[in-house]
């Protein structure tokens, strides 16, 4: 009870400091008629009107927004090639680099949640839920999104050269499961890739005069493609950089025409205290405590948190988009980024959601009725009926720019998503491997076993003291690569066609890099014509964003435990997260179909029944359940991982997965100081160099979790309805935290990418310089050369693919 009234006396402090309790907190409305039931929305309502016609909003898109992000992707590579010297290496494709800044990486984090269907379909929550909807949302996703850089950062320390999350099935249990969770990977890309669709459809067609279904999908293909072929991930870290400006410039836009800016048409809105008294007058849902829409006691909301728990996990962990986002940063930088980013979204459901949410609802009940039909506000027209509403024209393409910037991050993500999958996974897995039947211990170049870097159980024995090791040469050390590269160098700048690699041992392998880019542009061209007739099917199903969304998550969700267990736990086997994953996903469906049938009208009422809030938990809830407890204990049964060796000889499984013309131990070269060891760093030694990133990842995602879905929810919920001064004080709180971010996200990282870039440019000075100076001693020449070869074959070595 002592600490029920710390909390409440907490509170009420917070609102006096900002002149926030009014005299009489039991007032709930101005003008006596409370509570208020609004009617539904007449047939003649004017809903949300067009704000562009169609050539203007093919204009803004495609050229405004398509041309800029090309232009990024220009500036992008320009900066690779001139600065980094990688701009062709494919990895880089795929990685940006590896080594993206923490605060870039959580602007694109945020970004990428961002989805159209977040800004859109959030509002909708607080419609029909009242405060409590965006406020539940947002604690359900939050749950995973601060797991997630324990995952990510155990990643990067175990399998340090992986691209895909699929490269660590592949490398650890083999052919068979590699594929089962191919098909995982593909499925989850897709239903997100449909649910952007949607998302995207509702946007544009509701802000553009006459905007048919092609017109719409082809633009979002052309915003998907674009930029990604010009500047592989690289650019959309930049695209997602400007999407987050926006978004954040616009929501501190809303929030003080809604809260604090008051004039003659405002009908109820200007001001915190007008808005709350019109609000706490309009009846809510039933599940609401006293049908009010200020509280979060809400069953209905409640629920729906429960139910974003396991449909986020999907999201986050099964989607390669994700991953890679993640992998191209180091492990204490994905933390951080990722951590900060789970901030940077949590303002948009609690402050963009509330905002015009709550300015529809205070609009409607100075109407006296709904402005919107249902199945508008299912749609999520919400927020673009409040930006006209406030800002007229200039509101509706606000959010219709708003919307096209959410498609080209996430819907670009996800077509490097299934891009990587198809080139690593797919392509050069089982079409064109350049070497077949090569283990994880053996040596792409060669074929032959690696020197081990740690003891096995059986390094007593002498079985293998005649066995002849792999001695390929590192590459910085072959003189005729080195003459291949200042070969093809000076080709391009005379512009003559490149001479063919003469390098014996590495030259081949370099060709079949070659190779794998050319396939590599041809892959994100087709992956993005595919969007179309994907999208035209889609449209024609008549399936909304809602169905998908959550009946998508019924069959992805199975494959988020496997893929856990395969990064954290050593004796998770093959044969175990086969079974659970089509175990979890056989119950998910069966459960789903007959909770759907037992609503009236059955499975004849499909799309409506299967979409039901306990339809889709309890279908969920089995496919987690299922996949969890069977590929546990599957694993535990058929698993040979008995002691610390078997344990860490499991690890260098994925230790291994690398490109050997640009391993990843290059990258961790200023982590790996004063470590000793021979060609790579073993598990247990990148173990002991991240130690502090993993106790960095556990702490801030367990007092994360802690903070937003414990010690916040307790204290809302205390108060079973809110009076106009707890009211005061959570939106206040919210308009806080948005402006403390949008600071963060405008100014942190172009200033931490200009210290990145001139740190590199004083890099190369100095090797420039070490080159030309004649007092230098043996050993140093020998160092500025090795590490100038490794920039020149990272960019000669790769450049524009070509094979003469």
């Amino acid at each position: 009870m002592s600490v029920r009234c710390c909390i409440y006396v907490l509170v009420v402090l917070v609102s006096l400091l900002c002149g926030q309790v009014s005299a009489n907190n039991s007032t709930r409305g101005g003008d006596g008629s409370c509570p208020y039931r609004l009617r539904d929305a007449q047939g003649g309502s004017p809903g949300v009107s067009t704000v562009l016609k169609k050539h203007e909003s093919g204009l803004l898109l495609v050229l405004g927004f398509g041309g800029f992000s090309l232009l990024l992707a220009f500036l992008y590579n320009a900066m690779r090639k001139y600065i980094f010297h990688d701009e062709h290496n494919l990895d880089s494709t795929f990685d940006a680099g590896g080594n993206v800044t923490f605060s870039l990486t959580a602007v694109t984090v945020a970004s990428q949640l961002f989805w159209p269907g977040d800004i859109l379909h959030s509002a909708t929550l607080t419609v029909k839920n009242g405060i409590a909807g965006p406020f539940w949302y947002a604690t359900g996703v939050m749950f995973n999104i601060f797991i997630f850089p324990i995952l990510s950062v155990n990643f990067k320390t175990r399998a340090p050269g992986a691209k895909t999350y699929l490269q660590i099935m592949k490398a650890r249990f083999g052919k068979q499961t590699h594929i089962v969770f191919c098909f995982f990977a593909l499925l989850t890309n897709l239903v997100i890739t449909i649910g952007i669709i949607l998302a995207g459809q509702a946007t544009i067609q509701s802000l553009t005069e006459d905007a048919s279904d092609e017109f719409v999908i082809f633009v979002m293909a052309m915003l998907f493609g674009s930029y990604s072929f010009v500047g592989g991930l690289g650019t959309t870290f930049y695209v997602s950089y400007f999407n987050a400006c926006l978004v954040f410039i616009l929501l501190i836009i809303f929030v003080v025409r809604i809260f604090y800016v008051s004039d003659n048409d405002d009908q109820g809105l200007g001001s915190v205290q007008k808005v709350y008294e019109a609000v706490s007058c309009v009846e809510g849902p039933e599940g609401n405590v006293d049908n009010s829409f200020v509280t979060f006691r809400s069953t209905g909301a409640l629920l729906y948190g429960v139910i974003e728990i396991f449909v986020s996990s999907a999201v986050t962990f099964c989607d390669q988009a994700s991953w890679q986002s993640r992998i191209a940063a180091k492990p204490k930088q994905g933390v951080l980024g990722f951590i900060l980013g789970g901030f940077m979204w949590f303002t948009i459901p609690t402050t963009m959601a509330t905002t015009t949410g709550i300015g529809y609802l205070t609009l409607c009940y100075h109407n006296g009725s709904h402005l919107l039909q249902d199945g508008e506000i299912t749609e999520g027209l919400v927020t673009p009926l409040i930006a006209e509403r406030v800002l007229g024209s200039t509101g509706g393409i606000m959010i219709l720019t708003m919307g096209a910037m959410a498609l080209m991050s996430t819907g670009s993500g996800e077509v490097m998503a299934v891009s990587s999958i198809i080139v690593y996974d797919i392509y050069q897995t089982y079409f064109k491997p350049y070497r077949e039947g090569v283990k994880h211990n053996q040596c792409v170049l060669c074929g032959r076993n690696k020197k081990p870097s740690f003891e096995t159980k059986n390094s007593s024995n002498d079985q293998n003291a005649d066995k002849v090791y792999c001695e390929c040469h590192y590459i910085a050390d072959c003189e005729t690569c080195t003459a291949d590269v200042q070969a093809r160098s000076l080709a391009k700048d005379n512009r003559k066609l490149k001479p063919n690699y003469t390098c014996e041992h590495h030259g081949r392998y370099r060709e079949y890099l070659d190779s794998l880019i050319r396939f590599k542009n041809w892959c994100i061209i087709w992956v993005t014509i595919c969007i179309i007739p994907l999208g035209l099917v889609v449209f024609e199903s008549g399936i909304d964003l809602n169905w998908i969304f959550y009946e998508g998550a019924v069959v992805t969700v199975p494959c988020f435990p496997p893929v856990f267990l395969s990064i954290m736990w050593a004796k998770a086997t093959g044969p175990g997260l086969i079974a659970g994953g089509i175990s979890g996903l056989i119950a998910g469906i069966v459960v789903t179909l007959g909770m759907a049938s037992t609503f009236p009208g059955g499975l004849g009422n499909f799309l409506i029944n299967t979409a039901q809030d306990h339809t889709i938990l309890a279908g969920i809830a089995a496919a987690f359940g299922f996949s969890l407890g069977v590929s546990v204990i599957v694993s535990y049964l058929t698993s040979n991982v008995k002691t610390r060796e078997d344990e860490e000889e499991e690890w260098q499984k994925t230790q291994d997965i690398d490109n050997p013309l640009n391993p990843w131990e290059q990258n961790y070269q200023e982590e790996l100081k004063g470590i000793q060891y021979e060609g790579k760093p073993s598990y247990h030694q990148m173990e002991i160099c991240f130690r502090s990133a993993k106790i960095l990842a556990y702490a801030t995602g367990l007092i994360s979790i802690g903070v937003f879905a414990v010690v916040i929810p307790c204290i809302m919920v205390i108060f079973p309805v809110m009076d106009d001064g707890v009211f005061k004080g959570w939106v206040t709180f919210c308009h806080i935290w948005a402006v403390i971010m949008a600071i963060i996200v405008i100014f942190f990282p172009p200033v931490e990418e200009v210290k990145k870039m001139l740190k590199q440019y004083r890099l190369n000075k100095t090797k420039e310089a070490s080159k030309r100076s004649p007092m230098k001693n043996d050993n140093t020449a020998n160092n500025s050369k090795n590490m100038e070869l490794q920039v020149m074959l990272s960019d000669g070595g790769h450049q524009d693919g070509a094979k003469v």
